[in-house]
């Protein structure tokens, strides 16, 4: 054997480099697993809680930094989006009080939206793919673009950089996946204004008798 490596110096060659890249693999594993960080969990936490549209009217280029900002001590409200309910939320995995949003950010939408590209106007700039930050529109260099409604986080990041105004934000019908039915109160969780109709009820029925 190492007369056939000594007679073929490419053999050679290619035995002692397979043998040197399974020694810097072997130590940049090693490496890796001894000197590796790990994550904060809180952020991996609050990074959920959020809506991942990464549309930015928090002020941060995506949901995950501004989850690490939350982690550090920022503020839980700025997340138009997310809007209270993600406030009450993130409120509750700190143990905060939740504040109101923050409108500077941008106000809560009622209904979910998605883009649509009315395509017989797009003149296929492709202005409205760089601008998405999820990739939900397909499309290529002057031909017909069109967003992926299911990929959609409704963000409308796309809606100012088109030049020719064909992009429209449209509401997106309820269904039975993501209806969301509100819990009727309980008896103590009654607020003043429904209270006085039953005493009102009960006072005339007592008047009556």
């Amino acid at each position: 054997m190492i007369e056939l490596i000594a007679q073929n110096p490419i053999l050679a060659a290619l035995i002692a480099l397979v043998g040197l890249a399974i020694i810097f693999g072997a130590l940049l594993g090693f490496a890796a697993e001894k000197f590796k960080v790990e994550g904060n969990p809180i952020v991996e936490q609050i990074d959920e809680l959020l809506p991942q549209t990464q549309c930015g009217q928090c002020g941060f280029p995506g949901c995950r930094p501004y989850a690490e900002s939350i982690a550090n001590g920022d503020a839980i409200n700025k997340c138009p989006p997310g809007g209270q309910a993600t406030i009450n939320a993130i409120a509750s995995l700190l143990d905060v009080p939740a504040p109101e949003l923050d409108e500077e950010h941008g106000q809560e939408s009622p209904v979910r939206t998605v883009a649509y590209i009315r395509e017989d106007e797009c003149i296929g700039c492709t202005k409205c793919i760089q601008a998405c930050p999820v990739d939900a529109i397909l499309g290529a260099a002057k031909l017909m673009h069109t967003v992926i409604a299911d990929e959609c986080t409704g963000c409308d990041l796309c809606v100012e950089p088109c030049p020719v105004d064909c992009i429209d934000m449209l509401p997106v019908a309820e269904t039975l996946t993501d209806w969301n039915w509100s819990i009727p109160k309980k008896p103590g969780q009654l607020i003043a204004t429904d209270t006085r109709g039953e005493l009102s009820h009960a006072h005339t029925q007592g008047g009556g008798a």
